[in-house]
């Protein structure tokens, strides 16, 4: 920041497609984006919310041409506190379109650089994002670490390998600059009084800390240290992953923090977002690609007295597009499993080491952590036993022996079989035998065939 009274501080200026210049309200372009309320990234492709006319063309900030965006200028100091905020459409000339591992590199080894960009630019975007980095471990934001995968194709759009995603830091600035922007959209549609599309996520439910604390104490890791009725915040959850970091437990603890949270959603009520610790939060930085930013776009760019969209239109298209983003989710999820599945149909026999993530009367769940495929290890495959299913303590017990199988324990499996279209795996335990679930009873709920958990 040029400003003398901000010493230390920073403007940045985060620039986006104007779509809303293009996706006029009611048109027919409009109707298909709100139906489709998001695009779906598959390995092999993209199913778009847009046309390619606009996402891969007119709406797509292309190096060395001219692109109508809306920018959002923001002000932070040097503690990453926003001060102040402005929005305005504009033109802008995109410099060079760049990938997350040449900006990296470039950081990370100047002297081999070849981005088109000075050195200095590229020094002050990482010397923003530290700021903006440290104000987020001072709220408590949660910090979750947990790996994703994806696809590796070949020309032919065979999959030949599904390997880790690395997170780099350059992933990390680009993420801190849209937090940004995203929350001054929100506070800049409550100054106007103009009714929000936020995205909220809750804080967990009593039940879910129960569950947790049950497993971490039965793992040997200090529980939660909560009292009943006591205000939950991410920083407690982040104390305890602190403490597991580096340990066998880590990747379980992890999953099970996760799972232990609630669900983000769109609504046009304010609940504040638990996971990122800020009190309002809104979606701005993707209206190509997600329905909810087309929304703030046109609230934020609507001439003084006039409201796009509002009341119950609002609160259904909040619900609706929270339901087509859980949707794509899941179905980005069952292609990445049919795809792993795929790959793993000519591993039959190999042996893995592998991680228990899930308990049922009828098996337990593993993934692999190479891949994260995951699958189940049924039951009868286990030494020769009665299995008591304890939902409580997370573990199968044998009646006779006592053996136990729990959450997170390292476990030695072959891979049985591999259903490609299903994206379902079965595993058997090595040396195991002719396990057997604990007699049925009235009530219980038939299972049967490959079943997954997530």
């Amino acid at each position: 920041d040029d400003n003398p009274e901000n010493r230390g501080g920073w403007h940045i200026v985060v620039a986006i497609a104007d779509v809303s210049h293009y996706v006029r309200p009611g048109s027919a372009l409009d109707r298909e984006a709100a139906h489709r309320g998001n695009s779906v990234y598959f390995p092999d492709r993209v199913v778009p919310m847009l046309p390619e006319a606009l996402s891969n063309d007119l709406c797509s900030l292309r190096p060395a041409e001219d692109r109508a965006c809306v920018a959002a200028h923001l002000w932070i100091d040097a503690s990453g506190r926003k001060i102040r905020h402005r929005f305005e459409r504009a033109l802008m000339r995109s410099a060079a379109r760049l990938t997350y591992e040449a900006v990296q590199a470039a950081r990370d080894h100047p002297a081999g650089a070849l981005l088109p960009l000075p050195q200095q630019r590229l020094d002050d975007l990482y010397g923003a994002f530290a700021v903006l980095d440290r104000a987020r471990r001072a709220r408590g934001a949660l910090e979750l670490d947990l790996t994703e995968h994806r696809v590796l194709l070949d020309e032919a759009r065979r999959p030949i390998a599904v390997v880790p995603r690395h997170r780099l830091d350059s992933h990390r600035l680009i993420e801190e600059f849209m937090i940004l922007a995203n929350v001054a959209a929100a506070e800049e549609l409550e100054a106007r009084h103009q009714p929000c599309m936020y995205r909220v996520h809750d804080a967990p439910a009593p039940e879910k800390l129960d569950a947790l604390r049950d497993f971490l104490d039965e793992l040997g890791v200090p529980g939660l240290a909560l009292a009943k009725g006591q205000v939950i915040r991410p920083a407690l959850f982040n104390r305890l992953l602190e403490k597991v970091r580096g340990t066998p437990e880590a990747p379980i603890v992890n999953e099970l923090v996760l799972r232990s949270q609630a669900q983000a959603v769109y609504s046009p009520n304010n609940l504040g977002h638990f996971g990122l610790a800020l009190p309002r939060y809104a979606h701005f930085t993707s209206p190509i690609r997600r329905y909810a930013d087309l929304v703030v776009h046109r609230a934020l760019t609507a001439p003084a007295g006039r409201t796009p969209m509002a009341g119950e239109a609002l609160a259904v298209t909040a619900e609706h597009i929270s339901i087509t983003e859980r949707r794509a989710a899941a179905a980005e999820r069952a292609a990445l499993d049919r795809y792993r599945a795929t790959l793993l149909a000519a591993a039959i026999g190999t042996v893995y080491e592998a991680r228990i993530t899930g308990i049922a009367p009828f098996g337990f769940f593993i993934s692999l952590p190479e891949s994260g495929a995951d699958g189940l290890v049924p039951v009868s495959t286990l030494p020769s036993d009665y299995y008591d299913h304890d939902a409580r303590r997370h573990r199968l017990v044998g009646r006779r022996s006592g053996q136990e199988f729990a959450l997170g324990d390292a476990v030695t499996v072959r891979l049985a079989e591999a259903d490609p279209v299903g994206g379902r795996l079965m595993f058997r335990l090595e040396g195991g035998g002719e396990g057997l679930a604990r007699p049925r009873m009235a009530g219980d709920r038939q299972r049967r065939g490959l079943r997954r958990r997530r």
